[in-house]
């Protein structure tokens, strides 16, 4: 995956004036465009776009200092139509338009090429183990939500506290397949994982393919494949967050496999009465690389 992610800083460097074809970037580089989104935004902290976008600017502002070509020329080079649009995201970047760097040669926030080295410390265990599963489907009440990496979800913690007692019971009833109890499923996630965009949360639970459920509740599919399973157990999200970007620091670049499409999942296996801490597993589509 180390190996992969620098081919794919490479392959933009190389058609970096180019509109990039990131399907066949993934192809090149013998992984999918999802789990190499992923990866690299969990890695260097920033979505592969935004990445595209700030070496763009690095080296348009190059130019603009050498002076060699007019304004519009750079834009179109970079593929911006107008002047206008170019010169937006040339702020963006900079934090000063074009003409100011033109005229003065900064000041510039330049990106330089990212090189991706694979550093395995071992400070988050990875208890793991892979499971086979037939489809199933993750039912229970769904509502859409900002990514937050790091702390406790607010609005997460809104929606579930608006359910009411019963209804957890309720659901609990339906579960008929692995895993069991109630579920926290986190489903279409943008694969470049930014931080704010949005994604689907749903608290319930998993049921069989064929069963029947209540037409008042919300379903995610979980086509059949393999999973990925990670035992936490410790303070509580904290613990569970450093995990989730532990499997890609660590575990993904040490092991053969990748993530596919579909939701994630933890089931809350056990935990203190005031839910300070817990234990945890974090359940992640894969396919073998």
């Amino acid at each position: 995956m180390i190996s992969a992610l620098n081919r794919l800083v490479d392959l933009v460097e190389e058609h970096l004036t180019e509109e990039l074809d990131l399907d066949a970037m993934a192809r090149t580089v013998g992984t999918t465009q999802y789990h190499l989104r992923r990866m690299f935004s969990s890695l260097a902290g920033m979505p592969l776009s935004e990445y595209v976008r700030r070496r763009r600017m690095t080296v348009a502002a190059a130019e603009l200092v050498r002076g060699d070509d007019d304004l519009l020329s750079i834009a179109v080079r970079h593929g911006y139509g107008s002047t206008e649009a170019f010169g937006r995201a040339f702020r963006a970047v900079h934090g000063v338009g074009p003409s100011d760097v033109r005229r003065d040669g900064g000041p510039l926030r330049s990106q330089s090429q990212l090189r991706f080295r694979l550093t395995v410390e071992g400070s988050i265990p990875m208890d793991t183990r892979i499971v086979d599963r037939p489809e199933f489907r993750l039912v229970g009440h769904a509502t859409r939500v900002p990514l937050v990496h790091h702390g406790v979800n607010p609005h997460i913690q809104q929606h579930i506290a608006a359910l009411p007692a019963q209804e957890h019971l309720r659901l609990k009833a339906l579960c008929d397949t692995e895993p069991a109890g109630i579920l926290q499923v986190f489903a279409d996630l943008d694969p470049d994982a930014t931080e704010g965009s949005e994604l689907t949360y749903l608290h319930g639970v998993a049921v069989a393919a064929q069963t029947s459920t209540p037409a008042d509740l919300d379903a995610v599919a979980a086509p059949a494949g393999r999973w990925a399973v990670f035992r936490i157990t410790g303070s509580y999200p904290q613990a569970l967050q450093s995990a989730w970007a532990a499997t890609a620091a660590e575990w993904f670049p040490s092991n053969p496999w990748r993530l596919r499409p579909g939701p994630s999942m933890v089931a809350v296996l056990d935990r203190a009465a005031d839910f300070s801490t817990a234990t945890c597993e974090l359940w992640l589509p894969v396919e073998p690389e």
